[in-house]
C-alpha cells in the first residue's frame, strides 16, 4: 500500500504538463482553440444548471435531463484533469432541492449512486481527491456510503481535488462555520480575539482550498443560488446559455478564456503601462540638461 501511493505521488509530480490546452472543434465552423496552462485560474465552481429544462424542451421527463447531465459532468471532470486545474466544485443538491417532486428527487439519488459506483475506480486511477460539501449525514443511507466510501478512499489522492456540493446550503455552512468556532471559545480552545478570516475560513467545508477564482453558471440564470457565499467573494463569473447537458469541452475552454481575460483588482487599482515614448522621456530630457549646462559653462 505504501509503495503504491508513492508510486502515485510520483506519477503526479512527473507528470507532463501540456504546454496550451487546446479544444479541436467536432465540425470545421472554428480554428482550434487555444490557453496557455499559466493563465488557467487554480479553482473552478459550475452551477450545473438547466437539466430538467433540456428534458422538458425534449419531450422528455425531467429525470432523463438530469441523466444526460452526468454525462457531461464525466466528460468536464476528465477535461479539468486533463487541462491541470487545481480544484473543480460542482453544485449537484442543494438542501432546497429536497422539495422537488418525490419522483424526480428518487432519480437524482440514483444517479448519485449509479455515478460513484461506476465512476469510483477510474476518479481514483486519475489521482482525484474527492470531497463532499455538505450534509453528508442527512442522505439517504445507500447514498451516504457511497459518499463516505470514496472520500475515504480517495482521500490520500494528489491530483485533482473534485468537490461535489450535495446537501449543501452556503448559508447553513456559515453558520456551521460560526457555531464550530463559538464551541471552541466555549471550551477555551481559542480566545474570541483569535477569530479572524483564515480561522473561520478552516472550519468551511473547503478547508485548505484555494478561493474560488471562476465560477460558472448555465442555463442562462446570472445569480449565485446559495452556492460558496464565503468562497466565491472575489470569483469572476461567466454565464452560459445553454444548458447543462449541452455543455463541453469547447464551451468549457471558452469561459476559460473569458476568465484569462479579464482583469482581477482584489479592489485595487492596476497601473496601466507607461508607453516607451513616454519612458524613454525622462532620459531624454535629462541629457538635455547636460547639454544645455555644458553650453552654458
Amino acid at each position: 500500500m505504501f509503495f503504491d501511493k508513492l508510486s502515485r505521488m510520483l506519477n503526479d509530480v512527473f507528470r507532463p504538463k501540456p504546454k496550451y490546452i487546446t479544444v479541436t472543434p467536432v465540425t470545421d465552423s472554428g480554428p482550434t482553440q487555444m490557453l496557455p496552462p499559466s493563465k488557467l485560474p487554480r479553482h473552478v465552481a459550475i452551477i450545473m444548471d438547466g437539466n430538467g429544462r433540456w428534458a422538458q424542451s425534449r419531450g422528455m421527463p425531467r429525470s432523463a435531463g438530469h441523466a444526460a447531465g452526468t454525462e457531461a459532468l464525466r466528460d468536464i471532470i476528465r477535461a479539468s484533469d486533463d487541462w491541470g486545474i487545481e480544484a473543480l466544485s460542482l453544485y449537484a443538491f442543494s438542501t432546497e432541492n429536497w422539495s422537488r417532486s418525490k419522483e424526480e428527487v428518487a432519480a437524482l439519488m440514483g444517479l448519485l449512486l449509479r455515478y460513484f459506483n461506476s465512476e469510483i475506480d477510474e476518479l481514483d486511477a486519475k489521482h482525484v481527491k474527492i470531497t463532499i460539501l455538505g450534509d453528508v449525514d442527512g442522505m439517504p443511507e445507500p447514498q451516504r456510503q457511497a459518499l463516505v466510501n470514496a472520500m475515504e478512499r480517495t482521500k490520500d489522492n494528489t491530483g485533482l481535488k473534485l468537490n461535489i456540493a450535495l446537501n449543501y446550503g452556503g448559508r447553513a455552512e456559515l453558520v456551521r462555520a460560526a457555531r464550530a468556532l463559538a464551541q471552541k471559545v466555549k471550551d477555551g480552545e481559542i480566545e474570541p480575539e483569535a477569530i479572524d478570516e483564515a480561522a473561520f475560513a478552516n472550519e468551511l467545508y473547503t478547508a485548505g482550498l484555494p478561493d474560488v477564482d471562476l465560477l460558472i453558471r448555465t442555463s442562462g440564470e446570472m445569480r449565485t443560488s446559495n452556492f460558496l457565499p464565503w468562497q466565491l467573494v472575489y470569483a469572476e463569473m461567466v454565464f452560459d446559455e445553454g444548458y447543462w447537458p449541452d455543455f463541453d469541452r469547447a464551451k468549457y475552454l471558452k469561459c476559460l478564456r473569458v476568465y484569462a481575460e479579464r482583469d482581477r483588482r482584489f479592489g485595487g487599482v492596476n497601473e496601466p503601462p507607461v508607453p516607451e515614448e513616454k519612458q524613454e522621456a525622462p532620459a531624454q530630457a535629462e541629457e538635455a540638461d547636460k547639454t544645455k549646462a555644458a553650453a552654458e559653462d
